[in-house]
């Protein structure tokens, strides 16, 4: 009787005392690891129909046209429906929380989760249902394509990414609106203050000073650095919201008049121009919004896990402004392999441009390691153990993403599975997840007024679980890719029958990772306090009033 008591009710968890900026983001956390369940079944159903005769679905699932429509959603799904549902919600939460100040628009911020779960929705209907399947590139004139996808399949489709492309339009002005707001600590700073700070010029004046020997630029710069991270992140997140939006209106442009019975002629767009443009885009949110993310994600979870300042602050800032400038040239590695691209521009962007972000993201990586090293001794939580493993991540992620940052070596591997799980499912999966992870584990106490978690041996199971099972699937799909297993390809006579075997026994674990770790936060909040979330908050304020320096405590030794 206990247990089911304690599944109705959770361990100690009270709906009715959080306030409206905390159900918020707990409710968009909860469609992001819903989606995250979906995209991973999804994935697993991807990875069995490549095994051949040893796939036990049924055959349903190896039908071309169902196998192509999950590939082309399961990174729509991946990327907005569950990425972009956890990170806007940590950031929307951690941006007050930080400065110090209320969000801007809590209404704003429920209106953002509407959209991006609707628009989510609806881009997978368009698949299941109607079997639209353009790939997730989208390479025009493949999306307008009616003869060979349905008309209404890409018009459901493209409607739906338009609504999360508005969702995301709503999260970068409610981040923007809260940090420029002239209240708390920024009472009396200016615009041209706040911007200074929030593209890490500061950063870059305090270490020309230092240099030259003057006195520091700011000793207290405006916004903390993490802030930092999320304010330049913001602008990878608008530009690239722009561009998906613009070739979502183009395609649905052509869709709607082919329904209306006057199709427009395609040859109209310059395939290879809309290339440059839809991966210019595109990659913001790889090589741009990740990248810069991430590493504000780590720096504050550093700093807040170990109580202390972060290593080399001021190198870091300047680093972030680095990184933006280098996201906005790297698009060309994806074009690497496409005749029609400039010699030039592969040279320049493709490998020159793309190197540095071994450095960047190398520099992250080594500032927050020695934050973690000068700490010491620190106690292996959860929160430390995810962070370690998004390292991880993306120390194995990021050089396998450079090797194919050549002519050479992408004529061979860019076609092939390695990119897809060497490097971005890696990145993905290990790299940004389990930063993800150590974030929510670091601000569930403070965003579920210090709720019990259930049981702390699943968050190691989970831990376990999801670490192996993300690094594996990478490796054993990887190789399969070096033994010249394309993607955007379906296998079906089995013929990386081993390494496909073993990449969906990681992809198992990675999917029963989740089931425990759904468990877990079910049984810490019961099933009456998942239903509170989504209820009306009784006291409608969203700030609070946990200081961030109280979060290192729990870390000591």
């Amino acid at each position: 009787m206990s247990f089911v008591k304690t599944l109705i009710n959770g361990t100690n968890f009270d709906h009715k005392s959080l306030n409206a900026l905390q159900k918020v983001t707990l409710r968009a956390v909860v469609m992001s690891f819903l989606f995250f369940g979906l995209l991973t079944t999804e994935g697993m159903i991807m990875r069995m129909v490549v095994t051949g005769h040893a796939n036990p679905l049924p055959e349903m699932f190896s039908h071309p046209a169902h196998y192509f429509s999950i590939m082309t959603v399961h990174p729509i799904v991946g990327i907005f429906g569950s990425t972009y549902q956890l990170v806007f919600a940590a950031f929307m939460f951690l941006v007050p929380f930080l400065t110090k100040k209320p969000l801007y628009s809590v209404k704003l911020a429920n209106a953002v989760w509407l959209l991006i779960t609707i628009g989510t929705a609806l881009a997978w209907i368009a698949a299941f249902v109607w079997h639209y399947a353009p790939l997730y590139t989208l390479y025009w004139p493949l999306p307008a394509d009616t003869k060979q996808f349905q008309v209404i399949g890409g018009i459901v489709f493209v409607i739906g990414i338009i609504l999360i492309m508005i969702g995301t339009l709503g999260f970068i002005y409610n981040i923007y609106a809260t940090i420029f707001q002239r209240v708390g600590v920024h009472k009396n700073k200016t615009t041209k203050e706040l911007l200074i700070s929030g593209f890490g010029i500061d950063g870059m004046l305090n270490l020309w000073n230092k240099l030259t020997g003057k006195p520091p630029y700011s000793k207290e710069p405006a916004l903390s650095l993490p802030v930092v991270a999320i304010f330049r992140g913001t602008v990878d997140t608008f530009l690239d919201a722009l561009v998906i939006l613009g070739a979502g209106i183009l395609i649905l442009i052509y869709l709607l008049f082919d329904a209306g019975g006057h199709p427009l002629d395609v040859t109209a767009i310059n395939a290879l121009l809309y290339k440059n443009f839809f991966w210019w885009g595109l990659d913001l949110v790889a090589d741009g919004l990740v990248l810069i993310y991430v590493a504000g994600s780590w720096y504050l979870l550093a700093t807040l896990i170990t109580g202390q300042k972060l290593f080399m602050e001021n190198v870091a800032r300047a680093a972030l402004m680095l990184e933006l400038l280098v996201s906005w040239m790297v698009w060309s590695h994806h074009l690497l392999g496409d005749q029609g691209q400039p010699e030039m521009m592969k040279l320049i962007s493709g490998e020159m441009v793309t190197a540095f972000e071994l450095l960047t993201q190398g520099l992250a990586l080594f500032i927050t390691l020695v934050t973690l090293w000068k700490a010491r001794p620190l106690k292996m939580t959860p929160p430390l153990a995810y962070l370690l493993g998004g390292l991880v991540g993306f120390g194995l992620a990021v050089p396998a993403a450079i090797i194919q940052a050549d002519m050479g070596m992408n004529r061979i591997l860019h076609n092939t599975q390695w990119i897809s799980f060497a490097h971005f499912h890696i990145a993905l999966i290990v790299g940004l997840y389990m930063t993800l992870y150590s974030a929510l584990y670091v601000l569930w106490p403070i965003v579920t007024n210090n709720t019990k978690l259930f049981s702390s041996k699943l968050t190691w199971v989970h831990y376990w679980l999801y670490l192996i099972g993300g690094v594996g699937m990478g490796a054993f799909a990887g190789m399969a890719g070096l033994d010249g297993m394309l993607r955007r390809h379906l296998y079906i006579n089995g013929e990386f029958n081993t390494l496909m075997i073993l990449a969906a026994i990681c992809g198992t674990m990675i999917l029963v990772a989740w089931a425990v770790f759904l468990f877990n936060i079910v049984m810490s909040i019961g099933i009456k306090g998942l239903i509170g979330i989504f209820l009306p908050a009784e006291d409608k304020t969203a700030s609070y009033g946990i200081e961030p320096e109280t979060v290192a405590e729990e870390h000591k030794a």
